[in-house]
């Protein structure tokens, strides 16, 4: 009779754990069998915010000839203050709009940017941009709302927001941000640490953005395609007093400002130390990195 019992017990708990399961299962698989993944992105916002947002596609609801298309969509929302939210697409004549049912919460997708009104008003997520995914090679993640991009790079880089190029001379300055290699990366090589390193720069109120306009000389800039991304592309080099110097420019044509992101390589003439006493630095490996950092960003 006890070993009945324990057998019947066993039976239940078991039918418990395995409804308990499904239950658990459907419950966290909020989304309708009608809706079909489309992308899942990370934006970046104000504040070192962000928001993980995965956009589904819907049935295609029918209209009548000549009627507005009816959006089927909906985008779940993860906050990074916590709060997860699941949106249904609306009617947008730009961009992809998403809201709750009684529109105080509305997430807008333009581009590679998004906005967030809560009550109508921009409060806790603003000038949110998407960040490319973590390769494990870059994970600190910056973002230029001013510029709007954002951008991947290694550790141990130092940021230097109110950075200048200086070189094109006086009243030509180009204002952007750079992003310079660590001292250990240089150490016991030829290679200086003191401004090598990545830039983006801009360039205001110019009609053809190419690479040309951020180099001094007479340099003819070529187009170059790259990672799926089309770039003007120009080089330059120059020496003096020992120190080598090496630029390469990749500006991003029909940008207005037009934006550029700038490798500036600046070393010593590796005959002028004793001899033994530093080794040259790996010129391949520096540009791979650098090359790294520009597939990184994400213009808005």
């Amino acid at each position: 009779m006890k070993k009945q019992f324990r057998v019947s017990l066993i039976v239940i708990i078991l039918a418990v754990i395995i409804v308990g399961g499904i239950w658990f299962l459907n419950k966290k698989s909020s989304v309708s069998p009608s809706l079909s993944l489309i992308t899942e992105v990370t934006y970046l916002c104000d504040n070192n915010k962000t928001i993980k947002a995965a956009f589904y596609k819907g049935e295609p609801k029918p209209v009548q000839p000549g009627e507005m298309t009816i959006p089927s969509g909906m985008v779940k929302l993860v906050l990074s203050d916590g709060r997860n939210l699941d949106l249904a697409q609306t009617i947008s004549a730009d961009g992809g709009r998403y809201a709750n049912s009684d529109e105080s919460f509305v997430f807008w997708s333009k581009g590679n940017g998004a906005m967030v009104l809560e009550n109508n008003a921009e409060k806790d997520y603003k000038n949110c941009i998407v960040v490319s995914p973590d390769s494990g090679i870059l994970p600190n993640v910056y973002l230029d709302s001013k510029i709007g991009f954002t951008l991947r790079y290694p550790e141990g880089y130092s940021v230097d927001s109110s950075y200048k190029y200086q070189a094109l001379g006086p009243g030509k300055d180009i204002s952007g941000v750079k992003f310079i290699i660590p001292q250990s990366f240089a150490t016991g090589t030829n290679l200086s640490s003191f401004d090598t390193g990545v830039s983006v720069e801009a360039i205001s109120n110019v009609s053809d953005c190419n690479a040309s306009l951020f180099l001094s000389g007479k340099v003819k800039p070529q187009m170059i395609t790259d990672n799926n991304v089309e770039y003007s592309f120009a080089s330059s080099t120059d020496a003096g007093a020992g120190n080598r110097y090496e630029e390469q420019v990749w500006a991003f044509p029909g940008t207005n400002p037009c934006l550029a992101v700038r490798y500036f390589i600046h070393y010593m003439a590796i005959e002028n130390y004793p001899q033994g006493s530093v080794s040259e630095f790996n010129h391949d490996a520096l540009i791979s990195q650098f090359d790294k950092i520009r597939h990184s960003l994400i213009l808005k």
